[in-house]
């Protein structure tokens, strides 16, 4: 479980974070939405260290990330998976090789060990038939897999994942979605996801923190979202015709299927 406490963010006297006080919780996609530039990214950074808080503490299962040295933090980086949003794959390296990286640089294991777990991630994500290949002999789609298995190899207690369907088509976004919710439940992890997608919001939405302006607006799930009466929340998730579509037929229904008093 990772708890952001009371935290600030400020760039030139300028606050880019106000007073965020969150719970993202274990086994489940805890998801951060909001429009560009209000602060999401921002927070996504300061969890993960590479911004300092201006004031406020991060606690990873108690500990105080924000408050640790160096050497303190390395070890908490340790037991971290990140999925980057372009998958941030090395290209000179076989898909086998990426998914060996973070194994090479801080597991002892002797090599035949480091080969057979980077073999199990990417048999976990349906890429072992791939290890041989390059990151540009293959799709998109299995980059972001291979990524996903390059985040798991160190077996992590936590996940974060930078908008992990950006530039995915629907159907493969729907495939990464259900292999991130998959994987955290799986290996109970507490995963963060950054995401502009509606679809894995509706989707995989378990824990949804709503981001306006540097604060937090809302807080819910994905059963709470269609209801949910705030209208900054509401003027960013159904922006698009469907979505207010979606949620005028979810009212109705409700509506008319709510008894009068």
């Amino acid at each position: 479980m990772i708890e952001i406490q009371n935290l600030y963010k400020s760039f030139d006297d300028k606050d880019v974070l106000k007073d965020i006080n969150a719970t993202f919780e274990n086994g489940k996609t805890n998801l951060i939405i909001g429009q560009s530039g209000s602060g999401k990214t921002v927070l996504m950074k300061c969890i993960v260290g590479l911004l300092q808080p201006t004031t406020g503490n991060i606690l990873y299962d108690g500990r105080n990330y924000a408050a640790m040295g160096k050497k303190e933090k390395m070890l908490i980086r340790r037991e971290m998976g990140m999925i980057f949003q372009s998958a941030a794959l090395f290209d000179s390296m076989s898909v086998l090789e990426n998914v060996m990286f973070p194994l090479d640089m801080f597991s002892d294991a002797p090599l035949e060990d480091r080969v057979k777990r980077a073999r199990f991630c990417l048999d976990r994500v349906n890429l072992l038939d791939a290890q041989k290949k390059f990151p540009g002999e293959i799709s998109g789609g299995m980059q972001k897999r291979v990524a996903i298995a390059r985040a798991i190899a160190l077996n992590p207690k936590y996940l974060f994942c930078d908008e992990p369907n950006s530039g995915l088509d629907p159907k493969t976004s729907l495939v990464i979605d259900d292999l991130i919710h998959d994987i955290t439940q799986e290996y109970n992890m507490t995963t963060i996801i950054n995401t502009h997608d509606m679809n894995s919001v509706m989707g995989i939405g378990e824990k949804i923190i709503y981001i306006y302006e540097g604060c937090k607006e809302w807080e819910g799930d994905k059963s709470q979202i269609m209801g949910a009466t705030n209208e900054k929340l509401n003027n960013f998730i159904f922006a698009s015709d469907l979505f207010r579509k979606v949620k005028e037929a979810y009212m109705s229904t409700h509506q008319t299927s709510t008894p009068k008093k």
